[in-house]
């Protein structure tokens, strides 16, 4: 992210400039793949949006494409997406990763959002801010990512709209400035006043995919507007506007791009209302392709050079061909298919033949792509998260965390004949930074770490869905890991005195383990040479 908003650059290339990267945010089942359904619908890349929770053979939703989300109606591993969405001034191309929405799998999403430039935080209208809106909030904030709010389920019954917008400033210390306005609430709901525009959206509930009619109006003292809302709901949303508009602060562009204001649209994804404004607001509003943060330098959208970095590995998203996807988020240049790219970290040369753009779990080969673009390249286990592809510049991108698990748990294979097999999946999972894997420094096995309970089984699960592996999980006598970093003569001396502490992550860095919080004392006081931390940098 640049210090400074985007009006003081030059123009971006026309192609790169009508790009919009952004991540979805959310507490679980505040309907935020239901809206990333509906994007897609109104984008014209699907012709039927899908039920979350569908039954039986019906469409499963497209961005939840592993069999356990598929299952338990959640996402847990987030999927990028692209797709055109077409305004009467111009055509936009919309990058969207869906993050998964679950606590246990915050990582997964914390390294989404360094690959975006804005987020879309969806909140439930009765619900309010919940708990892992914040933290995922907190993660927005360190990146200084513009966010845009959207206010979801407002035809169930809601909270006042007042008391939705003074949360979200009191809980995320954050300005926000209203792009609609709801008129009615839970069955009385009809529709929103569209105040940047000075529209009425109107929402039809017989059917769920159609769009909003739109009736164009003079202001709120234009006659047509009791044609369309009842007196008393008319009369309450004058007097409500009249009052949000001395209150909160306009639509200021400069703010919105800083980070410290959001603006915050009203709908129902599910009845398809409120969602075309919000994207029309994502193409008027949100940020072009920014630079990003790399070493020696930060790397411009608008330079010729291709540049890009690996966010996210997946491996085995087509189980019958143990494939492995690395999403690039591409920083800088026009990319082509079959490019040669240096692989920053081994320096070796890599073609780069059969890229994909996706559509969820569908794929087609990208012939071409430009900064802004995130694209899949299917590799053997060569590119890693962190990894910069460049086109012969030793470059770095920065700000890609690994953090330390909360859980540990030594893992074993069913039969004992395939520890070799159960080896190769950890390092798989270990690799894709759905895990943390340590081999211990004394004694055979593994220990797996993770960010939450919810983890274990899913691994559980893919190691036997995608391996043929049955494995169970045991209580560990460790309960977090420490990387250990310092002068190496200091580093040498912890591993030689604590032997059975030690073990080595899936880069072959040194790890502590530790019971108590007493054992990190203990090193810190007997080694003040040595730092012992939390988080590791993703980077070569």
């Amino acid at each position: 992210m640049s210090d400074s908003p985007q009006t003081n650059r030059a123009p971006l290339p026309p192609e790169i400039g009508r790009r919009r990267t952004f991540a979805i945010i959310s507490h679980p089942d505040a309907g935020k793949t239901t809206l990333t359904e509906k994007f897609l619908l109104y984008g014209g890349a699907i012709q039927m949006a899908g039920q979350v929770r569908a039954k039986g053979e019906a469409r499963r939703t497209r961005s939840d494409f592993m069999k356990m989300e598929q299952d338990r109606g959640i996402s847990v591993s987030a999927s990028a997406m692209s797709f055109d969405f077409h305004t009467k001034e111009r055509d936009f191309r919309f990058n969207l990763v869906d993050t998964p929405g679950h606590s246990d799998f915050s990582e997964d999403t914390y390294r989404t959002l360094t690959a975006v430039d804005a987020a879309v935080m969806v909140i439930d209208g009765a619900k309010g801010v919940e708990s892992q809106t914040q933290k995922l909030f907190e993660v927005c904030r360190m990146r200084d990512l513009p966010i845009l709010t959207f206010c979801n389920k407002m035809d169930r019954e809601s909270r006042d709209t007042f008391e939705i917008i003074d949360e979200i400033q009191e809980n995320l210390a954050i300005d926000v400035t209203p792009a609609s306005w709801p008129i009615g609430v839970g069955r009385e709901f009809i529709g929103c006043y569209d105040l940047l525009h000075d529209r009425l959206e109107l929402m039809d509930r017989a059917d769920r995919n159609k769009v909003a009619e739109t009736i164009k109006i003079s202001g709120l003292d234009d006659p047509k507007l009791a044609e369309h809302v009842p007196a008393n709901l008319l009369e309450k949303l004058r007097e409500e506007l009249e009052m949000a508009r001395e209150l909160m602060p306009a639509m200021d562009h400069a703010a919105f791009l800083e980070g410290s204001l959001t603006p915050i649209w009203f709908g129902s994804a599910i009845n398809s209302f409120g969602v075309q404004e919000l994207m029309a607001g994502i193409a008027e509003y949100g940020p072009e392709p920014q630079p990003q943060r790399a070493k020696p330098r930060q790397v411009g959208a608008d330079e010729k050079a291709v540049t890009g970095f690996v966010f996210k590995v997946q491996a085995n998203m087509d189980p019958k061909h143990r494939d492995r996807v690395a999403f690039v988020r591409l920083a800088s240049g026009h990319f082509q298919r079959g490019m040669k790219m240096t692989h920053v970290r081994t320096k070796k040369p890599m073609a780069i033949s059969n890229p994909v753009l996706f559509l969820a779990a569908d794929r087609e080969l990208a012939e071409e792509a430009w900064a802004g673009d995130i694209i899949g390249i299917p590799n053997h286990g060569q590119l890693r998260i962190g990894d910069a592809l460049t086109e012969g510049e030793a470059l770095r991108f920065t700000g890609i965390p690994s953090f330390a698990p909360e859980l540990l748990q030594g893992v074993r294979a069913g039969d004992p004949m395939k520890a070799k097999h159960l080896e190769k999946a950890l390092m798989q999972f270990a690799e894709e930074g759905a895990a943390k894997v340590f081999k211990p420094a004394i004694g055979s096995g593994f220990i797996v770490g993770v960010v939450g309970a919810l983890q274990f089984e899913v691994l559980a699960s893919r190691i036997e869905l995608e391996y043929g592996l049955p494995v169970r999980f045991d209580n560990s006598q460790f309960q977090s890991a420490r990387w250990i970093s310092g002068p190496k003569d200091a580093v040498d001396e912890v591993i030689k005195k604590n032997t059975q502490h030690i073990a080595h992550d899936n880069d072959g860095d040194p790890v502590f383990l530790t019971r108590l919080q007493w054992d990190i004392d203990r090193i810190e006081r007997d080694h003040p040479d040595v730092t012992l931390s939390a988080t590791k940098e993703m980077m070569v």
